[in-house]
């Protein structure tokens, strides 16, 4: 088979002609890399592979993080659970967010797959970094250039989130825990405009969920600062909802998107199987 790229309304691509339940080829892997560096996420559709193919295909792009908060495949760690249950209020990633940005060397990418879906709702959000950053006014992109921020896992996976509703009830039900992990993490400092190791475009790199301050700034100073930025990389015109539906896969690339997961499916229940990549520093 031929391989197809369709670009995916605003943000994204779809990949067709190529079946992930075989082993992908040195010419197809080359592609697909092409097409993950170019667009920032990738989907491909009608896809039917086991937990094991799902763990080889990741392996393909380079080690697997094991996550250290959300609960794990019974019987494959590296695969975290994404699951709302119908009496549960709350969901996992309900708000827009970068994975492992409170790594040092944060991920690469994430695979997430369709196991069980409601029967209508809960599609996923992902707004390019690369293209917000493009449309920043001028002003802002001088502000910024050289800048670094500090981002943390504390405040969202750590004992003192309990504060947080949401954290509250995800923690209460075992879909995510170890807080005593969160809360001796160091925090690390990424740039705020990166270039991107895999297309050489610039991108933003800070997020809602996970960035606590620009450094060199006074708190209210990076509040402000950050706040801009978030209502600028949430606008319209750099987003686009991705609709799953049985076969669907999801892989997006962590240092040039956000994503937020829609929580619209209450009374049915949703499980989808998330693998994250390893990556390395960002300059």
């Amino acid at each position: 088979m031929t391989i197809e790229i369709r670009k995916h309304g605003r943000v994204g691509a779809e990949i067709l002609g190529i079946d992930l339940s075989n082993p992908v080829s040195a010419d197809e892997l080359k592609q697909v890399r092409a097409a993950f560096a170019e667009h920032g996420v990738i989907f491909f559709r009608d896809q039917s592979i086991s937990e094991g193919q799902h763990i080889a295909f990741a392996r393909a792009w380079g080690p697997i993080n094991i996550n250290r908060f959300f609960a794990a495949h019974p019987h494959h760690p590296e695969i975290a659970l994404v699951v709302k249950e119908p009496d549960q209020q709350h969901n996992i990633g309900g708000g827009w967010h970068t994975d492992h940005s409170y790594d040092f060397e944060p991920a690469l990418g994430s695979i997430l797959v369709a196991r069980e879906l409601p029967p209508q709702g809960g599609a996923t959000a992902f707004a390019s970094m690369y293209a917000a950053y493009d449309a920043l006014p001028q002003r802002l992109k001088q502000q910024l250039e050289g800048r670094k921020a500090v981002h943390s896992a504390r405040h969202v996976f750590g004992s003192k989130a309990v504060a947080y509703e949401a954290v509250q009830d995800t923690r209460s039900d075992g879909r995510i825990g170890n807080s005593a992990a969160a809360d001796v993490l160091d925090d690390p400092v990424h740039p705020v405009i990166i270039t991107h190791p895999l297309s050489g475009k610039r991108a933003i790199y800070v997020n809602p969920s996970f960035t606590l301050h620009i450094q060199g700034l006074s708190e209210q100073g990076s509040q402000d600062l950050l706040q801009e930025i978030y209502a600028h990389c949430s606008g319209p015109d750099f987003q686009e909802d991705f609709h799953w539906r049985e076969g669907s896969i999801a892989f997006w690339d962590n240092r040039a998107t956000w994503h937020y997961a829609y929580n619209d499916y209450h009374g049915h229940r949703r499980e989808m199987h998330r693998i994250t990549i390893a990556g390395s520093a960002l300059a």
